[in-house]
């Protein structure tokens, strides 16, 4: 995970890798989780069948359809144009679902019009994303699910590398926030599966530095690695919230 730059006011943070190797990108998405721990953790916490279900940040919108086999309707939500048409080619044809241009800093949906808020590894990076969060309790039904899922830094190969290229990068103050927001936490560990290792050091090279990545790639033995996430969780209130 690169770092990522904060833009001027009223502009979407670039993606130091979804937005510059696309392509790339879906080889590392299609090896992430192939077990669907994160999923299942997901649904655990907060099940979307026949609810609404919005994604932050949905990229190409590659989780999308996952969403879409349990989901009422599903909503992504992406601010890098190139990134939305590839969004909408992908789930052209799938009722109920429909993506729309937006930033997590004004999302383009009324209040109170979906169940879960989804955003993987987009945007909530902790300190800073406050504007994000109202924006997501701001559409969320009442006892309605933010869920932000992350990288977790603490955890070993992946974590050790992320730290590596990102020395000012606390994770203990960024989990710290999201405490202080009234976030549950919880994690989980995966596995990535690529099929080949040429796929492998690919995808490690837009992820990290070149040094970071060389060390990562000789580190991986053969195709596969752990991959700690954080799942942080904030639900909306129910029944009579006053003013």
């Amino acid at each position: 995970m690169r770092h990522r730059r904060r833009p001027p006011p009223g502009q979407p943070i670039p993606s130091p890798n979804i937005w510059h190797w696309p392509e790339i990108y879906e080889v590392e998405n299609r090896a992430q989780d192939v077990d669907g721990v994160v999923f299942a953790a997901l649904r655990r916490l907060a099940d979307w069948t026949g609810r609404d279900v919005l994604d932050v940040g949905c990229g190409t919108g590659f989780h999308l359809p996952e969403f879409a086999r349990d989901a009422r309707t599903v909503t992504g939500v992406e601010p890098h144009p190139p990134l939305v048409a590839a969004a909408r080619e992908r789930v052209a044809g799938l009722g109920g679902v429909r993506v729309l241009a937006g930033s997590a800093e004004k999302l383009p949906v009324p209040d109170r019009s979906v169940d879960v808020v989804h955003a993987r590894t987009a945007y909530f990076f902790g300190p800073g994303c406050g504007p994000g969060i109202t924006e997501a309790m701001r559409v969320l039904r009442p006892g309605g699910l933010l869920a932000v899922v992350d990288l977790d830094a603490t955890a070993s190969p992946y974590g050790d590398w992320m730290r590596a290229d990102l020395p000012h990068y606390d994770p203990a103050t960024v989990e710290a926030f999201f405490d202080a927001q009234g976030f549950d936490l919880t994690r989980v560990l995966t596995r990535w599966e690529f099929q080949d290792r040429r796929a492998l050091r690919t995808v490690l090279g837009i992820e990290f530095t070149e040094r970071t990545a060389e060390r990562a790639f000789t580190q991986v033995a053969g195709l596969s690695l752990s991959v700690g996430y954080r799942i942080h969780t904030r639900r909306a209130a129910s029944g009579l919230v006053l003013a």
